[in-house]
């Protein structure tokens, strides 16, 4: 399953979000009843470019995981989003 947050809509970045949940369910082998959901949130942090993408994985019977990339969503790549993930896997 997939969710995408986000503070408006508009198809590139749920297009973007559907990517990135995709990279991450290859990246960590989720299996079918784990959901992923995909944010672009508000990132104070200069180095965030003013949003950064949270990953969130939420698999059946364990606690939900959150994997951060400090960047927004369009700018997200696979090899990026696979290293943000590397505690998770």
């Amino acid at each position: 399953m997939f969710q995408y947050r986000g503070r408006r809509a508009d198809p590139e970045r749920a297009d973007a979000s559907r990517r990135v949940a995709a990279w991450a369910r290859a990246a960590l082998a989720l299996e079918n009843e784990a959901t992923v959901t995909v944010s672009e949130i508000a990132c104070g942090d200069p180095a965030c470019g003013g949003a950064e993408t949270v990953v969130l994985v939420m698999r059946p019977g364990r606690r939900t995981a959150a994997a951060k990339v400090k960047m927004p969503l369009s700018r997200v790549t696979e090899d990026v989003l696979r290293e943000a993930l590397a505690e998770l896997a």
